[in-house]
């Protein structure tokens, strides 16, 4: 049984996109016969114990707390986390070790491969320089923008195997000068077993939302400003025109939440959205069951454009219909008039006639909710795709084993 240690920056019982994914891969892998256990930075700011078992899955922690100016606070705190890993190893014995982006991680696990021998995956979910750009905590060709390009490039250098989401990741990857033959694409996957079934609309949790009986429009994640959330609520006006009972459910929270509430009043379309805030992760599927359509207006960015989100994969295997906008992450994962429907990003005018021609039109929404469900099982079910992660271990693994060899 191959032994597999997931340098992370945070885990479950934190709720995001990022510990989702990390859940359905450890579980996945349990379930093929590999030995996973997880390892958090110091950014993993949850109580709990050390090690803590969470849904059957081991995940140790990091203790302390990195202090000094920018840039070497990080710096420790890279020190700190591979003294961690280096405990755990000297306990777990993994075979592999595999690092999830930020590089603070990457750069961490690659410390402790080198000074042990251990091969390293170092996977990227986005690059975070770009994602801090898109929350407001960066900015394009900074001082800082540039350093954490440069120390994630030495992760790159550094590892055996780059693993990325997407294609859009990839191709970056590649026009940096990364061989081909060392990038491997895991993408977002459902948990069909979370995911796999269309929940029946909740008539009472409608009732208490005041939903009405039309059509209703939902989102379900956080309020980032590149989720486009604003030309959501801009489209409304126009949609209500030819569907005065549409209604739009935005459910969830982030930096941006104050700011719809006050774009739905002043807009005058206020009783046509629902706030419901964040919602516990058991309660999602009861929302799910509300939307017809679910929605996801993403304007385009380098981030939107490179990276594959996970939610409109979570609406598919839901038996959802999924409109989004034209940006290269949403046109990865759907094809337009087939699995979703694809609008002009930055438009709030064309997401308005994209939601209204659905509503309009529902001879093939059948035939998109079983295309979408189709899709999921076939290329995005965490189940299947987990063997490629075995795969890339046992070639690393038997890499090893020859003096002077590196596993593509």
């Amino acid at each position: 049984m191959t032994r597999v240690l997931h340098v992370l920056d945070h885990s479950l019982p934190l709720h995001s996109g990022y510990t989702f994914r990390t859940r359905a891969i450890l579980t996945a892998q349990v379930a093929a016969g590999i030995e996973p256990r997880g390892i958090t930075g110091m950014r993993h700011l949850a109580d709990g114990p050390d090690p803590e078992t969470i849904d059957g899955l081991t995940f140790h922690r990091t203790p302390g707390k990195a202090g000094g100016p920018p840039g070497i606070r990080e710096w420790r705190e890279i020190g700190m986390l591979a003294d961690a890993i280096e405990r755990v190893c000297d306990e777990f014995q993994p075979d592999v070790l595999h690092a999830h982006s930020p590089a603070l991680c990457g750069e961490a696990a690659l410390r402790v491969a080198r000074n042990r021998g251990l091969p390293l995956v170092y996977e990227i979910r986005a690059f975070w320089e770009d994602a801090a750009v898109e929350n407001g905590t960066g900015r394009e060709g900074s001082a800082k923008y540039r350093l954490t390009r440069m120390l994630e490039n030495h992760v790159i250098a550094g590892a055996d195997h780059i693993v990325t989401i997407c294609e859009g990741l990839r191709a970056d990857l590649a026009r940096r000068g990364v061989e081909p033959e060392r990038i491997s694409i895991m993408p977002n996957g459902v948990d069909l077993s979370l995911f796999g079934e269309a929940p029946p609309s909740d008539a009472a949790l409608a009732a208490e939302l005041g939903l009405g009986d039309g059509p209703v429009i939902g989102f379900i994640g956080s309020f980032y400003a590149y989720e486009g959330l604003d030309d959501l609520v801009a489209a409304m006006p126009a949609m209500l025109e030819s569907h005065p009972d549409v209604r739009l459910l935005l459910v969830g929270g982030g930096p941006c939440e104050a700011a719809l509430k006050a774009q739905a009043e002043t807009s005058g379309i206020a009783h046509a959205i629902r706030f419901t805030g964040r919602v516990p992760h058991r309660e999602v599927e009861r929302y799910y069951g509300l939307a017809d359509i679910m929605a996801y207006p993403r304007k385009r960015s380098r981030l939107t454009d490179l990276v594959t989100p996970l939610k409109p994969l979570e609406a598919m295997a839901q038996g959802k219909l999924v409109a989004a906008s034209n940006v290269g992450g949403h046109r990865e994962l759907m094809t337009d008039g087939v699995t979703g429907t694809l609008f002009p990003p930055d438009d709030p005018a064309a997401c308005a006639r994209a939601l209204a021609g659905l509503l309009s039109d529902r001879s093939n929404w059948d035939a998109r909710r079983e295309a979408g469900r189709a899709h999921v099982r076939v290329a995005h079910d965490w189940m299947h795709n987990v063997q490629r992660y075995q795969e890339i271990y046992q070639s690393l693994v038997a890499a090893r084993s020859i003096p002077g060899r590196r596993a593509a």
